[in-house]
C-alpha cells in the first residue's frame, strides 16, 4: 500500500495555470491506468489528464471553477488496492419479523379532548394529497391584511386555506401553497408560482466568454455602422454555382464571397486588418488576412480562424468554414486554429434579425455581422420590385478607426457584394 500524488502536467506552451472544468472520479473511486481523472481548460481547448496508475481517489484538489498552477497536486491516488467490485458482495442479513401494528382496541387513548379544528374532517383525497378543510360558514379565518389583499387578486376563499401560523394564522407561504396545488387538491401547473432559484457557476468556456465580453466592453468605445445590401444578384450567382455540386467544390453559402469582399475591402484600407495593443498604444497592421468566424458550439461560443483568407478562392473559403465548424462544435479544434484572428464574422444565420451590435473580438478592432435575409419591395425608378435584402451591421474600435473610414469600408463591401463578379477579378 501506498500514495500517489498526480500533478497537473504541462498543458500547453508556456501555459502556467490551468482552469478545472470538470471532475470524472470522485473520492473513494476506483481508477485504472489511464482513466481520465479531470478536464481543465486554458485558453479555449480542453484537455483531460488522465491516471497513471491504477489506484483509489482519496483527495482531489479543487473545485470546478478553480485555477490550478501547473505542477501542483491534482489527485492524491492510494495504490496497490483491490478493485471493490470484484470482491464477492456480502450475505445478505436473515429478515427480521415486522413488529405487528397495535389493534385499535390496543391504541392508547387521548389524554386530552381535541379542539373543533383538529377534529374537522378532511376533503376526500385526490391524487393522493387531501385538500384543505372547509372552515364553517360565518367562521372568520386568520390573516393579514397584505395576505388578505393577496388572496382577493388570487380569487381565493380564506375559508378553504389550511393555516399554518400562530393561533391558526393564514401567512404568506399557505396561500402560496394553495394557489399552486388548487382548490381541489391537485397542482395548477398553468399557474403556480415557482419560487426555485438555481445558481449556476460560470466556468470553463463560459467564464472564458464572460471575460472576453468584458473586456471588450470596458476597453472598446463602439462605433457600429448597419448597411441595407440588395443580395439578389450574389444568391442568383450563389444558386447557379451550387448546381453543380463536387467534392473539389463544396455547397457555397454567403460566407466565402464575404470573405473574398473583406479581402479585396482590406486591400485598400489595411488598418481596419490590425490588432490594437492599447497597453503598448501600437496598431499592429497585418498583411495577412485571417477571418475569426464566431461559431456556435454546445459549450459556447468559440472562433475558430480561417488563415490567408486572401489566398483562398470562394470554394477555399467554404471547406476550410465548413472544416473548422465541424472541429469547434466536436470540441476537436487546435489552439491554433481557435487563434489568430485579425477581424471577425459572426452571424446568426436565419435567427439573425434585422439589425445587431456585434461586439468586437479583442484585440481586433472591427468586426462584421451578418443579419437575417429577406425578400423586400424595393422602388427601382419606375415601380416596386422584390428584392433579396440582407443588412450588414460592423462595429469598428472608436479609438483608432474613424467613423469615416468605418463607413468607406462598409460601402465596399456593399459595392462588391451588389456587383458579385467584382470578386472573381484579380485587379
Amino acid at each position: 500500500m501506498g500514495e500517489h500524488i498526480v500533478k497537473l502536467p504541462d498543458v500547453g506552451e508556456g501555459v502556467a495555470e490551468a482552469e478545472l472544468v470538470e471532475w470524472h472520479v470522485k473520492v473513494g473511486d476506483i481508477v485504472r491506468e489511464d482513466d481520465p481523472l479531470a478536464a481543465v481548460m486554458t485558453d479555449k481547448a480542453t484537455v483531460e489528464i488522465p491516471s497513471p496508475v491504477e489506484g483509489e481517489v482519496l483527495w482531489m484538489g479543487g473545485e470546478i471553477g478553480d485555477t490550478v498552477a501547473i505542477g501542483s497536486a491534482l489527485v492524491r491516488l492510494k495504490v496497490g488496492v483491490e478493485d471493490s467490485s470484484s470482491t464477492p458482495a456480502p450475505a445478505k442479513p436473515e429478515p427480521v419479523a415486522e413488529t405487528p401494528a397495535p389493534t385499535k382496541a390496543e391504541a392508547p387513548k387521548p389524554e386530552a379532548r381535541a379542539t373543533k379544528a383538529e377534529i374537522a374532517p378532511l376533503a376526500p383525497k385526490r391524487n393522493g394529497a387531501p385538500t384543505a378543510p372547509r372552515r364553517a360558514a360565518g367562521e372568520k379565518p386568520l390573516a393579514s391584511p397584505a395576505v388578505r389583499l393577496e388572496a382577493r387578486e388570487a380569487g381565493v376563499d380564506l375559508r378553504q386555506v389550511t393555516a399554518s401560523g400562530p393561533a391558526g394564522r393564514i401567512t404568506r407561504e399557505d396561500l402560496d401553497a394553495f394557489v399552486a396545488r388548487g382548490p381541489d387538491g391537485t397542482r395548477s401547473s398553468a399557474l403556480a408560482r415557482k419560487t426555485e432559484i438555481a445558481e449556476i457557476k460560470i466556468v470553463g468556456l463560459r467564464r472564458r466568454i464572460a471575460e472576453k465580453m468584458a473586456l471588450s466592453k470596458s476597453r472598446i468605445p463602439h462605433i457600429t455602422i448597419v448597411e441595407e445590401v440588395d443580395v439578389t444578384g450574389l444568391e442568383d450567382l450563389r444558386a447557379a454555382l451550387n448546381k453543380k455540386p463536387s467534392s473539389e467544390r463544396p455547397k457555397l453559402t454567403v460566407l466565402p464571397f464575404l470573405m473574398r469582399a473583406m479581402v479585396k475591402a482590406l486591400a485598400e484600407q489595411p488598418g481596419l486588418n490590425a490588432l490594437f495593443d492599447d497597453d503598448a498604444g501600437v496598431v499592429r497592421q497585418h498583411a495577412g488576412v485571417h477571418i475569426g468566424i464566431a461559431t456556435q458550439t454546445p459549450a459556447g461560443l468559440v472562433v475558430p480562424v480561417v488563415k490567408h483568407a486572401e489566398a483562398r478562392d470562394v470554394w477555399d473559403c467554404a471547406a476550410e468554414v465548413s472544416r473548422l465548424a465541424e472541429r469547434a462544435r466536436d470540441g476537436t479544434a487546435s489552439r491554433d486554429e481557435l487563434g489568430g484572428s485579425t477581424i471577425t464574422i459572426t452571424s446568426l444565420g436565419p435567427l439573425g434579425a434585422i439589425a445587431t451590435t456585434p461586439v468586437i473580438n479583442y484585440p481586433e478592432v472591427a468586426i462584421v455581422g451578418v443579419n437575417r435575409m429577406a425578400v423586400r419591395p424595393m422602388w427601382d425608378g419606375r415601380a416596386f420590385v422584390p428584392r433579396k435584402m440582407m443588412n450588414l451591421s460592423s462595429s469598428f474600435d472608436h479609438r483608432v478607426i474613424d467613423g469615416w473610414d468605418a463607413a468607406v469600408f462598409v460601402q465596399r463591401l456593399k459595392e462588391l457584394l451588389e456587383t458579385p463578379a467584382l470578386l472573381f477579378v484579380d485587379a
